[in-house]
Formats: C-alpha cells, sequence, structure tokens
C-alpha cells in the first residue's frame, strides 16, 4: 500500500510543465455544464473542490456564481501554486491534503465536489467518509469504462492513470455502500470539444455523434460498449 507520503511524491510536479492545461480547460467546461445539469439552477453559500488540479473547475465555477465562496484542497504543489496564479476573487481557502485527510471541520460546506478523482484514488470510501464528513452534499464524477474492453483501460494504467474503474452498477454501488444516499445520477457522454480534442476535428465530431446519439436511444446498450461520464449527487449523514 502507498503511503500519503508517496502518492504526494507523484503529484508534486504534476502541473509544473503546462501540458495538461489544454485538456484540463476543456475537461473543466465539461465538468462545470455536467454539474449545471444535475443541480439546474442552484446556487450554494460555500463549496469545496476536493481535488481542485490547477483550479480549471474553481475558474469556471466563480464565473457562473455557483457559490458566494469557494474552497479548495489539492494533493500536487504544483497545482497549488497554479490555482494561486489564477487569483480567483470567491477562492477564500486553499490547502494541501495528503488525499484523505481534508483540514475543515465538519459540515462546513454546503457542497463539495471530487470530479475525476476517485478513479486514482487507492482508498475509495475512505476518500469518500472524509468529503462526506466536511460537506453536507457531494457531487462526484468519474468515468465509466465499457465493459466490452476492460481489459484496455486496465492497459493504459500508469502512474497518473485509472486505479478504479466504474460501470454505472458499480459506481451507484460504491456510494452507497461508503454511507451516501444517491439523490441523483446521471450518464453523460462527452462534449464536442472534448472529443475534438482528443481524436480531431472530423474524428471527434464523429465519435460525438455517435456516442450521444447512442445514449439516447439505447443507454443500458451504450454504456457497455462506449465509454461516457457519470455524475453523481449525494446527500450525506
Amino acid at each position: 500500500m502507498a503511503d500519503a507520503g508517496s502518492i504526494i511524491a507523484i503529484y508534486d510536479d504534476y502541473y509544473a510543465d503546462g501540458k495538461v492545461a489544454a485538456k484540463r480547460e476543456i475537461a473543466s467546461q465539461q465538468s462545470v455544464g455536467h454539474i449545471e445539469a444535475i443541480l439546474p439552477g442552484e446556487t450554494f453559500e460555500k463549496v469545496l473542490d476536493i481535488g481542485a488540479g490547477e483550479g480549471a473547475v474553481l475558474d469556471k465555477l466563480n464565473e457562473r456564481n455557483l457559490a458566494k465562496t469557494l474552497g479548495a484542497v489539492e494533493i500536487s504543489t504544483s497545482g497549488i501554486e497554479a490555482i494561486k496564479a489564477r487569483k480567483i476573487p470567491s477562492l477564500k481557502s486553499l490547502d494541501v491534503f495528503d488525499g484523505y485527510h481534508i483540514p475543515h471541520p465538519d459540515k462546513s460546506f454546503d457542497l463539495g465536489l471530487a470530479i475525476h478523482v476517485v478513479e486514482h484514488v487507492e482508498h475509495e470510501r475512505m476518500f469518500l467518509m472524509e468529503a462526506a464528513r466536511v460537506c453536507k452534499k457531494l457531487y462526484i464524477e468519474v468515468p465509466l469504462e465499457h465493459t466490452r474492453n476492460l481489459n484496455r483501460a486496465i492497459r493504459m494504467s500508469g502512474p497518473f492513470g485509472h486505479i478504479n474503474f466504474y460501470t454505472p452498477l458499480t459506481f451507484e454501488n460504491l456510494l452507497n455502500t461508503s454511507g451516501l444516499k444517491v439523490d441523483r445520477l446521471m450518464t453523460f457522454a462527452h462534449d464536442l470539444a472534448y472529443e475534438q480534442h482528443l481524436a480531431g476535428r472530423s474524428k471527434g465530431w464523429v465519435k460525438y455523434k455517435l456516442r450521444t446519439e447512442f445514449l439516447k436511444v439505447a443507454p443500458k446498450t451504450a454504456v457497455r460498449n462506449m465509454t461516457y461520464m457519470a455524475g453523481a449527487l449525494c446527500s450525506t449523514k
């Protein structure tokens, strides 16, 4: 089992060279769109971004006034420095954490966000239970791996890859067995901009159309054959 120190060391310089910035900028637009779809028209007093990366999601949340006050915790010191450089007006707290212990009191935030984090966490339930301690509600977003080609996803896992893999049922089971109450759960296809960033303009457009239409007409079959995203809004005890 990796200890917190070794995990922090893996991610320490992850954001230092800016190589992931373009992808994260596009992914942040996509993720905030998912949040708005699952929380239509809702705003909060205090929102905590747990595993905030280099702050792309925080930037969008500030622009869209989802919360009066934002907080963030991040494992990477290069991510912390990138967030500071953004000078986000509504960001009132920014802390380094070890991936499991959040330096805030019980229920001190109305909503916590864990976006593209749980698939990288060695002990998922420990992470979710700590997030639930600090936040009254949680929005958790993970990729759904299509089960017909799970071997490919596992082969691609590396130091920064996924160590946990989800289907809609295993994701919901994780949430339930972590003591969370699932209020809403939605499956999302990737946005056009994200598909084109990864696959190019023409191929990305084709993949976007295939994925979105497949999900509309045959959702259960779609998630067995193509990759999607799942977002869940959960209540905590």
